[in-house]
Parts: structure tokens; C-alpha cells; sequence
């Protein structure tokens, strides 16, 4: 769990704030990878998306397997 949160960290959220996005590591339940998204994330019609690719970056850099589970944290982009 903590090797997926610091991938989070160190590797997907300083991506995700080049856009205005922000994302934070919730939980990881068995393969449930939950992730908080905030900023201009939290608006994005295509987090599904970005959820998937997730998901391919960390099979591909940490071959393990996960499933994305996003919220959205709200009020959209005065939070971060």
C-alpha cells in the first residue's frame, strides 16, 4: 500500500497538477485503489479516463493490478 500511495505522490499527482488537477491517495482495499481528486479534476468530463490510465501506469511501473475508484471533492476548483 504505501510503495501505491508514494507512486501517487511522487509520480501521477505532480502530472495531474501541470493541468490544474490534483489527485490524493484514499485507501487501497485488495485490487480497490481509491483516489480523491480535486481542482480541475474534480470537474473533468473524462476522469474515466484518466482513471484508466492510472491504472495502466501502475500496472506498468509497479505490475500490480488495480481497479480506480475516483471522488470528486467539491466545491470544484476553490478547494486546493
Amino acid at each position: 500500500m504505501n510503495k501505491i500511495k508514494r507512486y501517487i505522490e511522487n509520480v501521477i499527482q505532480p502530472k495531474l497538477q501541470g493541468d490544474g488537477g490534483w489527485v490524493e491517495f484514499v485507501s487501497l482495499e485488495g485490487n480497490e485503489l481509491t483516489l480523491l481528486f480535486r481542482g480541475e479534476c474534480s470537474k473533468c468530463l473524462i476522469l474515466h479516463r484518466c482513471c484508466a490510465w492510472i491504472e495502466e501506469q501502475i500496472e506498468k511501473d509497479l505490475n500490480k493490478k488495480v481497479k480506480v475508484t475516483s471522488i470528486r471533492k467539491k466545491p470544484y476548483f476553490h478547494d486546493i
